[in-house]
């Protein structure tokens, strides 16, 4: 193969808090800015391949076939986008809410949020959170199984 031009694009960051990073590009007439540009559109696209890939499998299907194979990245693709446009639908509250730890704070909602409220909200309509039947023993507090629902909406 021919040698290749290759246009450099190096991002430093003043106050030290990212490592710097070369950006590549094939195409040495193109504006530094552009490139930067296509890489924010890019590392959107990475950032949604990987929540798929850590919630809903993708890529790590154990079918034997090729056509099974083919099939099931588009579903699993497909309901990624079902799970997001379904948590967009979710009141304010819902849909904002975030799961914290005391080590790493983000501002906004990911993936993993979004498929917890969308569950939560599911499992309630369901009629999930009360049972048909009365029994003597006392529930659980409210604050309690409000916690116990949050938990295993996020573990699932």
């Amino acid at each position: 193969m021919p040698i290749v031009p290759i246009r450099w694009v190096v991002l430093r960051d003043p106050l030290g808090r990212f490592s710097p990073q070369a950006l590549l590009c094939t195409d040495p007439t193109r504006d530094p800015l552009q490139i930067i540009r296509w890489f924010i559109l890019r590392w959107q696209i990475e950032v949604t391949f990987q929540e798929a890939r850590a919630h809903l499998g993708v890529e790590t299907q154990r079918q034997w076939s090729d056509q099974a194979v083919a099939r099931t990245t588009p579903c699993l693709l497909g309901l990624f986008s079902i799970v997001t446009l379904l948590a967009a639908q979710l009141g304010q509250r819902s849909r904002t809410a975030v799961w914290i730890d005391s080590w790493y704070r983000k501002s906004h909602p990911t993936f993993a949020d979004a498929l917890a409220a969308v569950r939560r909200q599911i499992w309630s309509e369901m009629g999930l959170f009360t049972s048909r039947y009365r029994h003597k023993m006392s529930k659980p507090s409210h604050a309690l199984q409000r916690g116990l629902v949050y938990a295993l909406c996020q573990a699932a």
